[in-house]
């Protein structure tokens, strides 16, 4: 990666220097444990490996799981909170999720809130964050998120100080563990403290890169290695540039703390394609500035300038030979839940 450019932008990412002074972390209680209810709708087989659905992904609010057979993780939690009370509101158009909407999305497919055994964070902006301490209260869980992570959370957000009950904190580039997932946080570049997330089970490797105004040296060390790649595609250059933003949120989502275009994550993801990237997931496409199709031309045209076959993820008959599978995240509903090993 040496001297190679993404968006214009030369490579700035150095090996991170990293000190702390904790001899062990201890998880909060959770208080007593709660017998999960039987599921209240027919439910699909986990399969043996990785299991993944996003709940919502864009500026509107980003959250998803990955787990395995015995539990798993939400990766954000920035849907929105649960009604206050239980009479039926009418849902606004083009509305992120709320917690118990998302809840019972998973339970259909087999996944009980008592399975979530943490929430990963990858930074404190609202829409990764909103649910956060609803979500870790209803699963009875704690949140996973580096100390600069939760100072901004804490100091920027709106949110519960109790939050600091439910915080197990992690350094970037050290590993820890969750149930049987291996977990590596690694730095992003973004305008405030943000890390993407390399998680491994079984020998297979779902990388989660969101939310970057470039691939620093960092960042795409872990991200080459994915076997499933979740890469932020927020907007199509020519849509931005002719959008309605003002000129200064032009320059900050451009800018190399803001978010990649899709032209930088197409060619990101055709320069390091190997024969074990089976999906790539498209995630946070901005409403304003990009759409679906654009995402995915872009991502499929780069793939197949390398001579690559690219399916789309539907596993119809015709797709599954493919060289590799491409899918963008639907912004304000449940994705499909894909059963990836």
């Amino acid at each position: 990666m040496a001297g190679h450019k993404y968006k214009g932008y030369p490579n700035t990412g150095r090996p991170l220097k990293i000190a702390f002074d904790v001899d062990g972390i201890d998880t909060p209680p959770m208080g007593e444990p709660v017998e999960a209810a039987e599921p209240r709708h027919p439910v699909k087989p986990l399969g043996k490996g990785l299991c993944f659905i996003s709940l919502g992904s864009g500026s509107s609010g980003n959250c998803a799981y990955l787990g395995t057979p015995t539990g798993g993780i939400l990766i954000d939690a920035g849907i929105k909170e649960p009604p206050k009370s239980n009479r039926r509101r009418k849902k606004p158009e083009q509305d992120v999720l709320n917690l118990g909407e998302a809840l019972a999305e998973l339970e259909r497919n087999g996944v009980r809130a008592d399975m979530v055994k943490g929430v990963l964070l990858t930074h404190a902006h609202q829409d990764h964050m909103r649910c956060l301490y609803p979500a870790v209260t209803r699963c009875r869980c704690s949140v996973y998120c580096t100390m600069g992570v939760m100072s901004q959370l804490v100091q920027r957000c709106r949110i519960s100080s109790r939050i600091h009950d439910y915080h197990v904190p992690i350094f970037k580039e050290i590993p820890f563990r969750i149930q049987d997932m291996e977990i590596t946080a690694f730095e992003t570049s973004h305008d405030v403290k943000s890390v993407g997330f390399s998680i491994e089970y079984e020998g297979e490797r779902f990388v989660v890169a969101t939310d970057m105004g470039i691939i620093t040296e960092r960042a795409a060390f872990y991200m080459a290695q994915a076997n499933y790649l979740m890469i932020e595609c927020n907007y199509d250059l020519e849509m931005l540039k002719n959008g309605h933003y003002p000129a200064y949120l032009k320059a900050r989502v451009i800018g190399d703390k803001g978010h990649l275009d899709n032209e930088v994550a197409a060619r990101f993801v055709a320069d390091h394609y190997h024969e074990g990237l089976q999906y790539a997931f498209l995630c946070h496409l901005s409403k304003d500035n990009n759409t679906e199709e654009k995402a995915l031309a872009a991502m499929r045209h780069a793939l197949e300038s390398r001579g690559l076959s690219v399916g789309d993820g539907s596993n119809a008959a015709s797709q599954r030979d493919c060289d590799i599978q491409i899918c963008a995240l639907p912004r304000y509903t449940a994705s499909d839940f894909y059963i990836l090993a």
